[in-house]
């Protein structure tokens, strides 16, 4: 029996250390671990609630939209405005987070995940005229003339071995990484136009938005986004199929907990103020593997747990009550990562979680673009819960996205207001549920003499990298890493693209780093 220990895992956002026990080439258990603290919860209370848009905006640089959104939503709830959005300040917040989604489906694929399964040093071999890859080419030629792999960063350190894709297809990806830099440059500047900067934009606020429509910024908008589509349509969307061709078996690798959950994001009204059945393009539920029948969303249900996780907060709190009380010492805890739990039970966020709540629903262009994958690949519904759907799911994701904004932006109104006014009550509750890229985000405030008393976020990493609960489930991504078979122990990259499937991001999970630090950049085999 061998303990795998993989700190840091790379290509995610944040320190995650992965723990796995393998007995005959097989994961008999595994163990997810956060090792940063998480604590801006802490930093919000005693501040005025206008703040919290903002300061939540630096929980991560890659996601800042996401919790603009849902924290703004969560003010709009306990400032009694959740109804009374203008639809342009609705339209306008859905075109910056579009964008946001897009940059960040491109940055996990390209410079995330992809290198798990292109191997770039084919790129020697290039003889062509394109000059970004032949500025890729003399890097990796350098390094593989001296010797010396350590210079060829950001492609390495990697595990060695099961590249399928043929030398073509490894330098046509290899290219398409560098053009995907310039991509997501172009969507953050298409943000941008309506957001005033990213990341951390200042747009996004209680009652609307603080940017205003105009004929040129609807066309400038527009231009960007038509680029990044043939991108998504011709770039994109083949590559993720050409790796899925290659690596065919990982779409039964991978599976999780089976169940998946969704708060929906993108309002098409802002009538509604009970965000669990607001009209939304990719709507609220949960479905399970089991049955696959949608469910309706009931937030009261959701909790979080501590049994694993280095606080010694309360037991299975709802997060509108919950607690963020550090206790690095408890016994038997491996994480700052705490156990969100919906109805007792382990559920997986995400693009996956999205694609399947819609296709369930019946969702006409969700159906038509998940029946076309699963009909090119000849395999059913439940294949997607796996490392490769994770993945078509995303891609699929990134489409829908780009392709309705071009239809959002027709209909904003030059000239009719964004935004409403309000007053911080004195005091309030409120909740704000958004799906972000990665999945399932909430924040919770309580407000008492006009400033924040409490503020919690879940956010979705929590939810798929989290630890064991009071009932000693393993999280999901610890029962997708449970049961897989591991080639060479000295050489675990089963492991990697099991946990990059998931796009994980600690920095939104847990937020800062213990003064003292842990140690990094540790693989052992035991």
């Amino acid at each position: 029996m061998a303990k795998i220990v993989i700190d840091p895992l790379t290509r995610i956002e944040g320190h995650l250390k992965i723990e796995a026990v393998v007995e005959n080439g097989v994961v008999k258990d595994a163990k997810s671990c956060g090792m940063l603290f998480r604590g801006l919860e802490i930093l919000l209370k005693g501040r005025d609630p206008f703040d919290a848009q903002f300061i939540v905006q630096r929980i991560c640089g890659v996601c800042p939209t996401t919790h603009a959104m849902a924290a703004t939503l969560n003010l709009d709830s306990a400032f009694g405005i959740a109804d009374q959005i203008p639809d342009n300040g609705r339209i306008i917040r859905n075109l910056i987070q579009g964008a946001n989604y897009v940059q960040s489906h491109i940055l996990h694929f390209y410079h995330l995940a992809a290198l798990d399964y292109v191997d770039v040093t084919k790129v020697a071999q290039y003889d062509g005229k394109d000059a970004g890859l032949n500025s890729v080419k003399d890097f990796i030629t350098r390094a593989l003339t001296a010797g010396d792999m350590s210079m060829l960063g950001p492609f390495y350190p990697r595990y060695e071995g099961d590249y399928r894709l043929s030398d073509e297809v490894n330098i046509s990806a290899t290219a398409h990484y560098v053009e995907a830099l310039q991509m997501r440059r172009l969507a953050h500047e298409m943000s941008a136009v309506f957001s005033g900067k990213m990341p951390h934009n200042v747009a996004i606020i209680p009652g609307g938005v603080t940017e205003v429509p105009t004929v040129d910024k609807i066309a400038n908008f527009l231009w960007k986004l038509n680029q990044l589509r043939q991108f998504i349509d011709n770039v994109y969307i083949p590559d993720v199929l050409a790796v899925a061709d290659a690596y065919s078996d990982y779409f039964g690798i991978g599976a999780g907990c089976g169940n998946l959950l969704s708060y929906g994001v993108f309002d098409l009204e802002s009538k509604e103020k009970d965000l669990s059945k607001r009209s939304r393009l990719f709507r609220q539920g949960t479905v399970s593997l089991s049955d696959l029948k949608l469910a309706a969303l009931v937030p009261s249900k959701i909790t979080e747990q501590v049994t694993s996780s280095w606080y010694k907060s309360g037991a299975a709190l709802y997060p509108g009550d919950g607690e963020t009380e550090p206790d690095h010492n408890k016994s038997g805890a491996y994480t700052w990562l705490k156990s969100p739990r919906y109805d007792g039970k382990v559920y997986e966020v995400g693009p996956l979680a999205r694609m399947v709540v819609n296709y369930v629903a019946g969702d006409a262009t969700v159906k038509q673009a998940v029946d076309g994958v699963l009909s090119y690949f000849n395999v059913g519904p439940a294949a997607l819960f796996s490392v490769l759907g994770r993945h078509a799911a995303r891609a699929l994701d990134c489409k829908i996205v780009a392709d309705k904004m071009a239809d959002w932006l027709l209909e904003l109104k030059p000239g009719e207001p964004t935004c409403v006014e309000y007053q911080t009550p004195v005091e309030s509750e409120g909740m704000g549920l958004w799906d972000g890229p990665r999945g399932a985000l909430g924040h919770w405030i309580r407000i008492k003499d006009s400033k924040i008393e409490n503020y919690q976020c879940v956010v979705p990493t929590t939810w798929n990298a989290s630890p064991r609960d009071d009932k000693n489930q393993p999280g999901t991504m610890e029962q997708a890493i449970i049961g897989t078979k591991i080639k060479d122990e000295s050489n675990p990259y089963e492991i990697g693209r099991i946990v990059r499937s998931y796009d994980p991001c600690l920095a939104c999970a847990i937020h800062l780093v213990t003064p003292k630090g842990n140690e990094i950049s540790k693989f052992r085999v035991i």
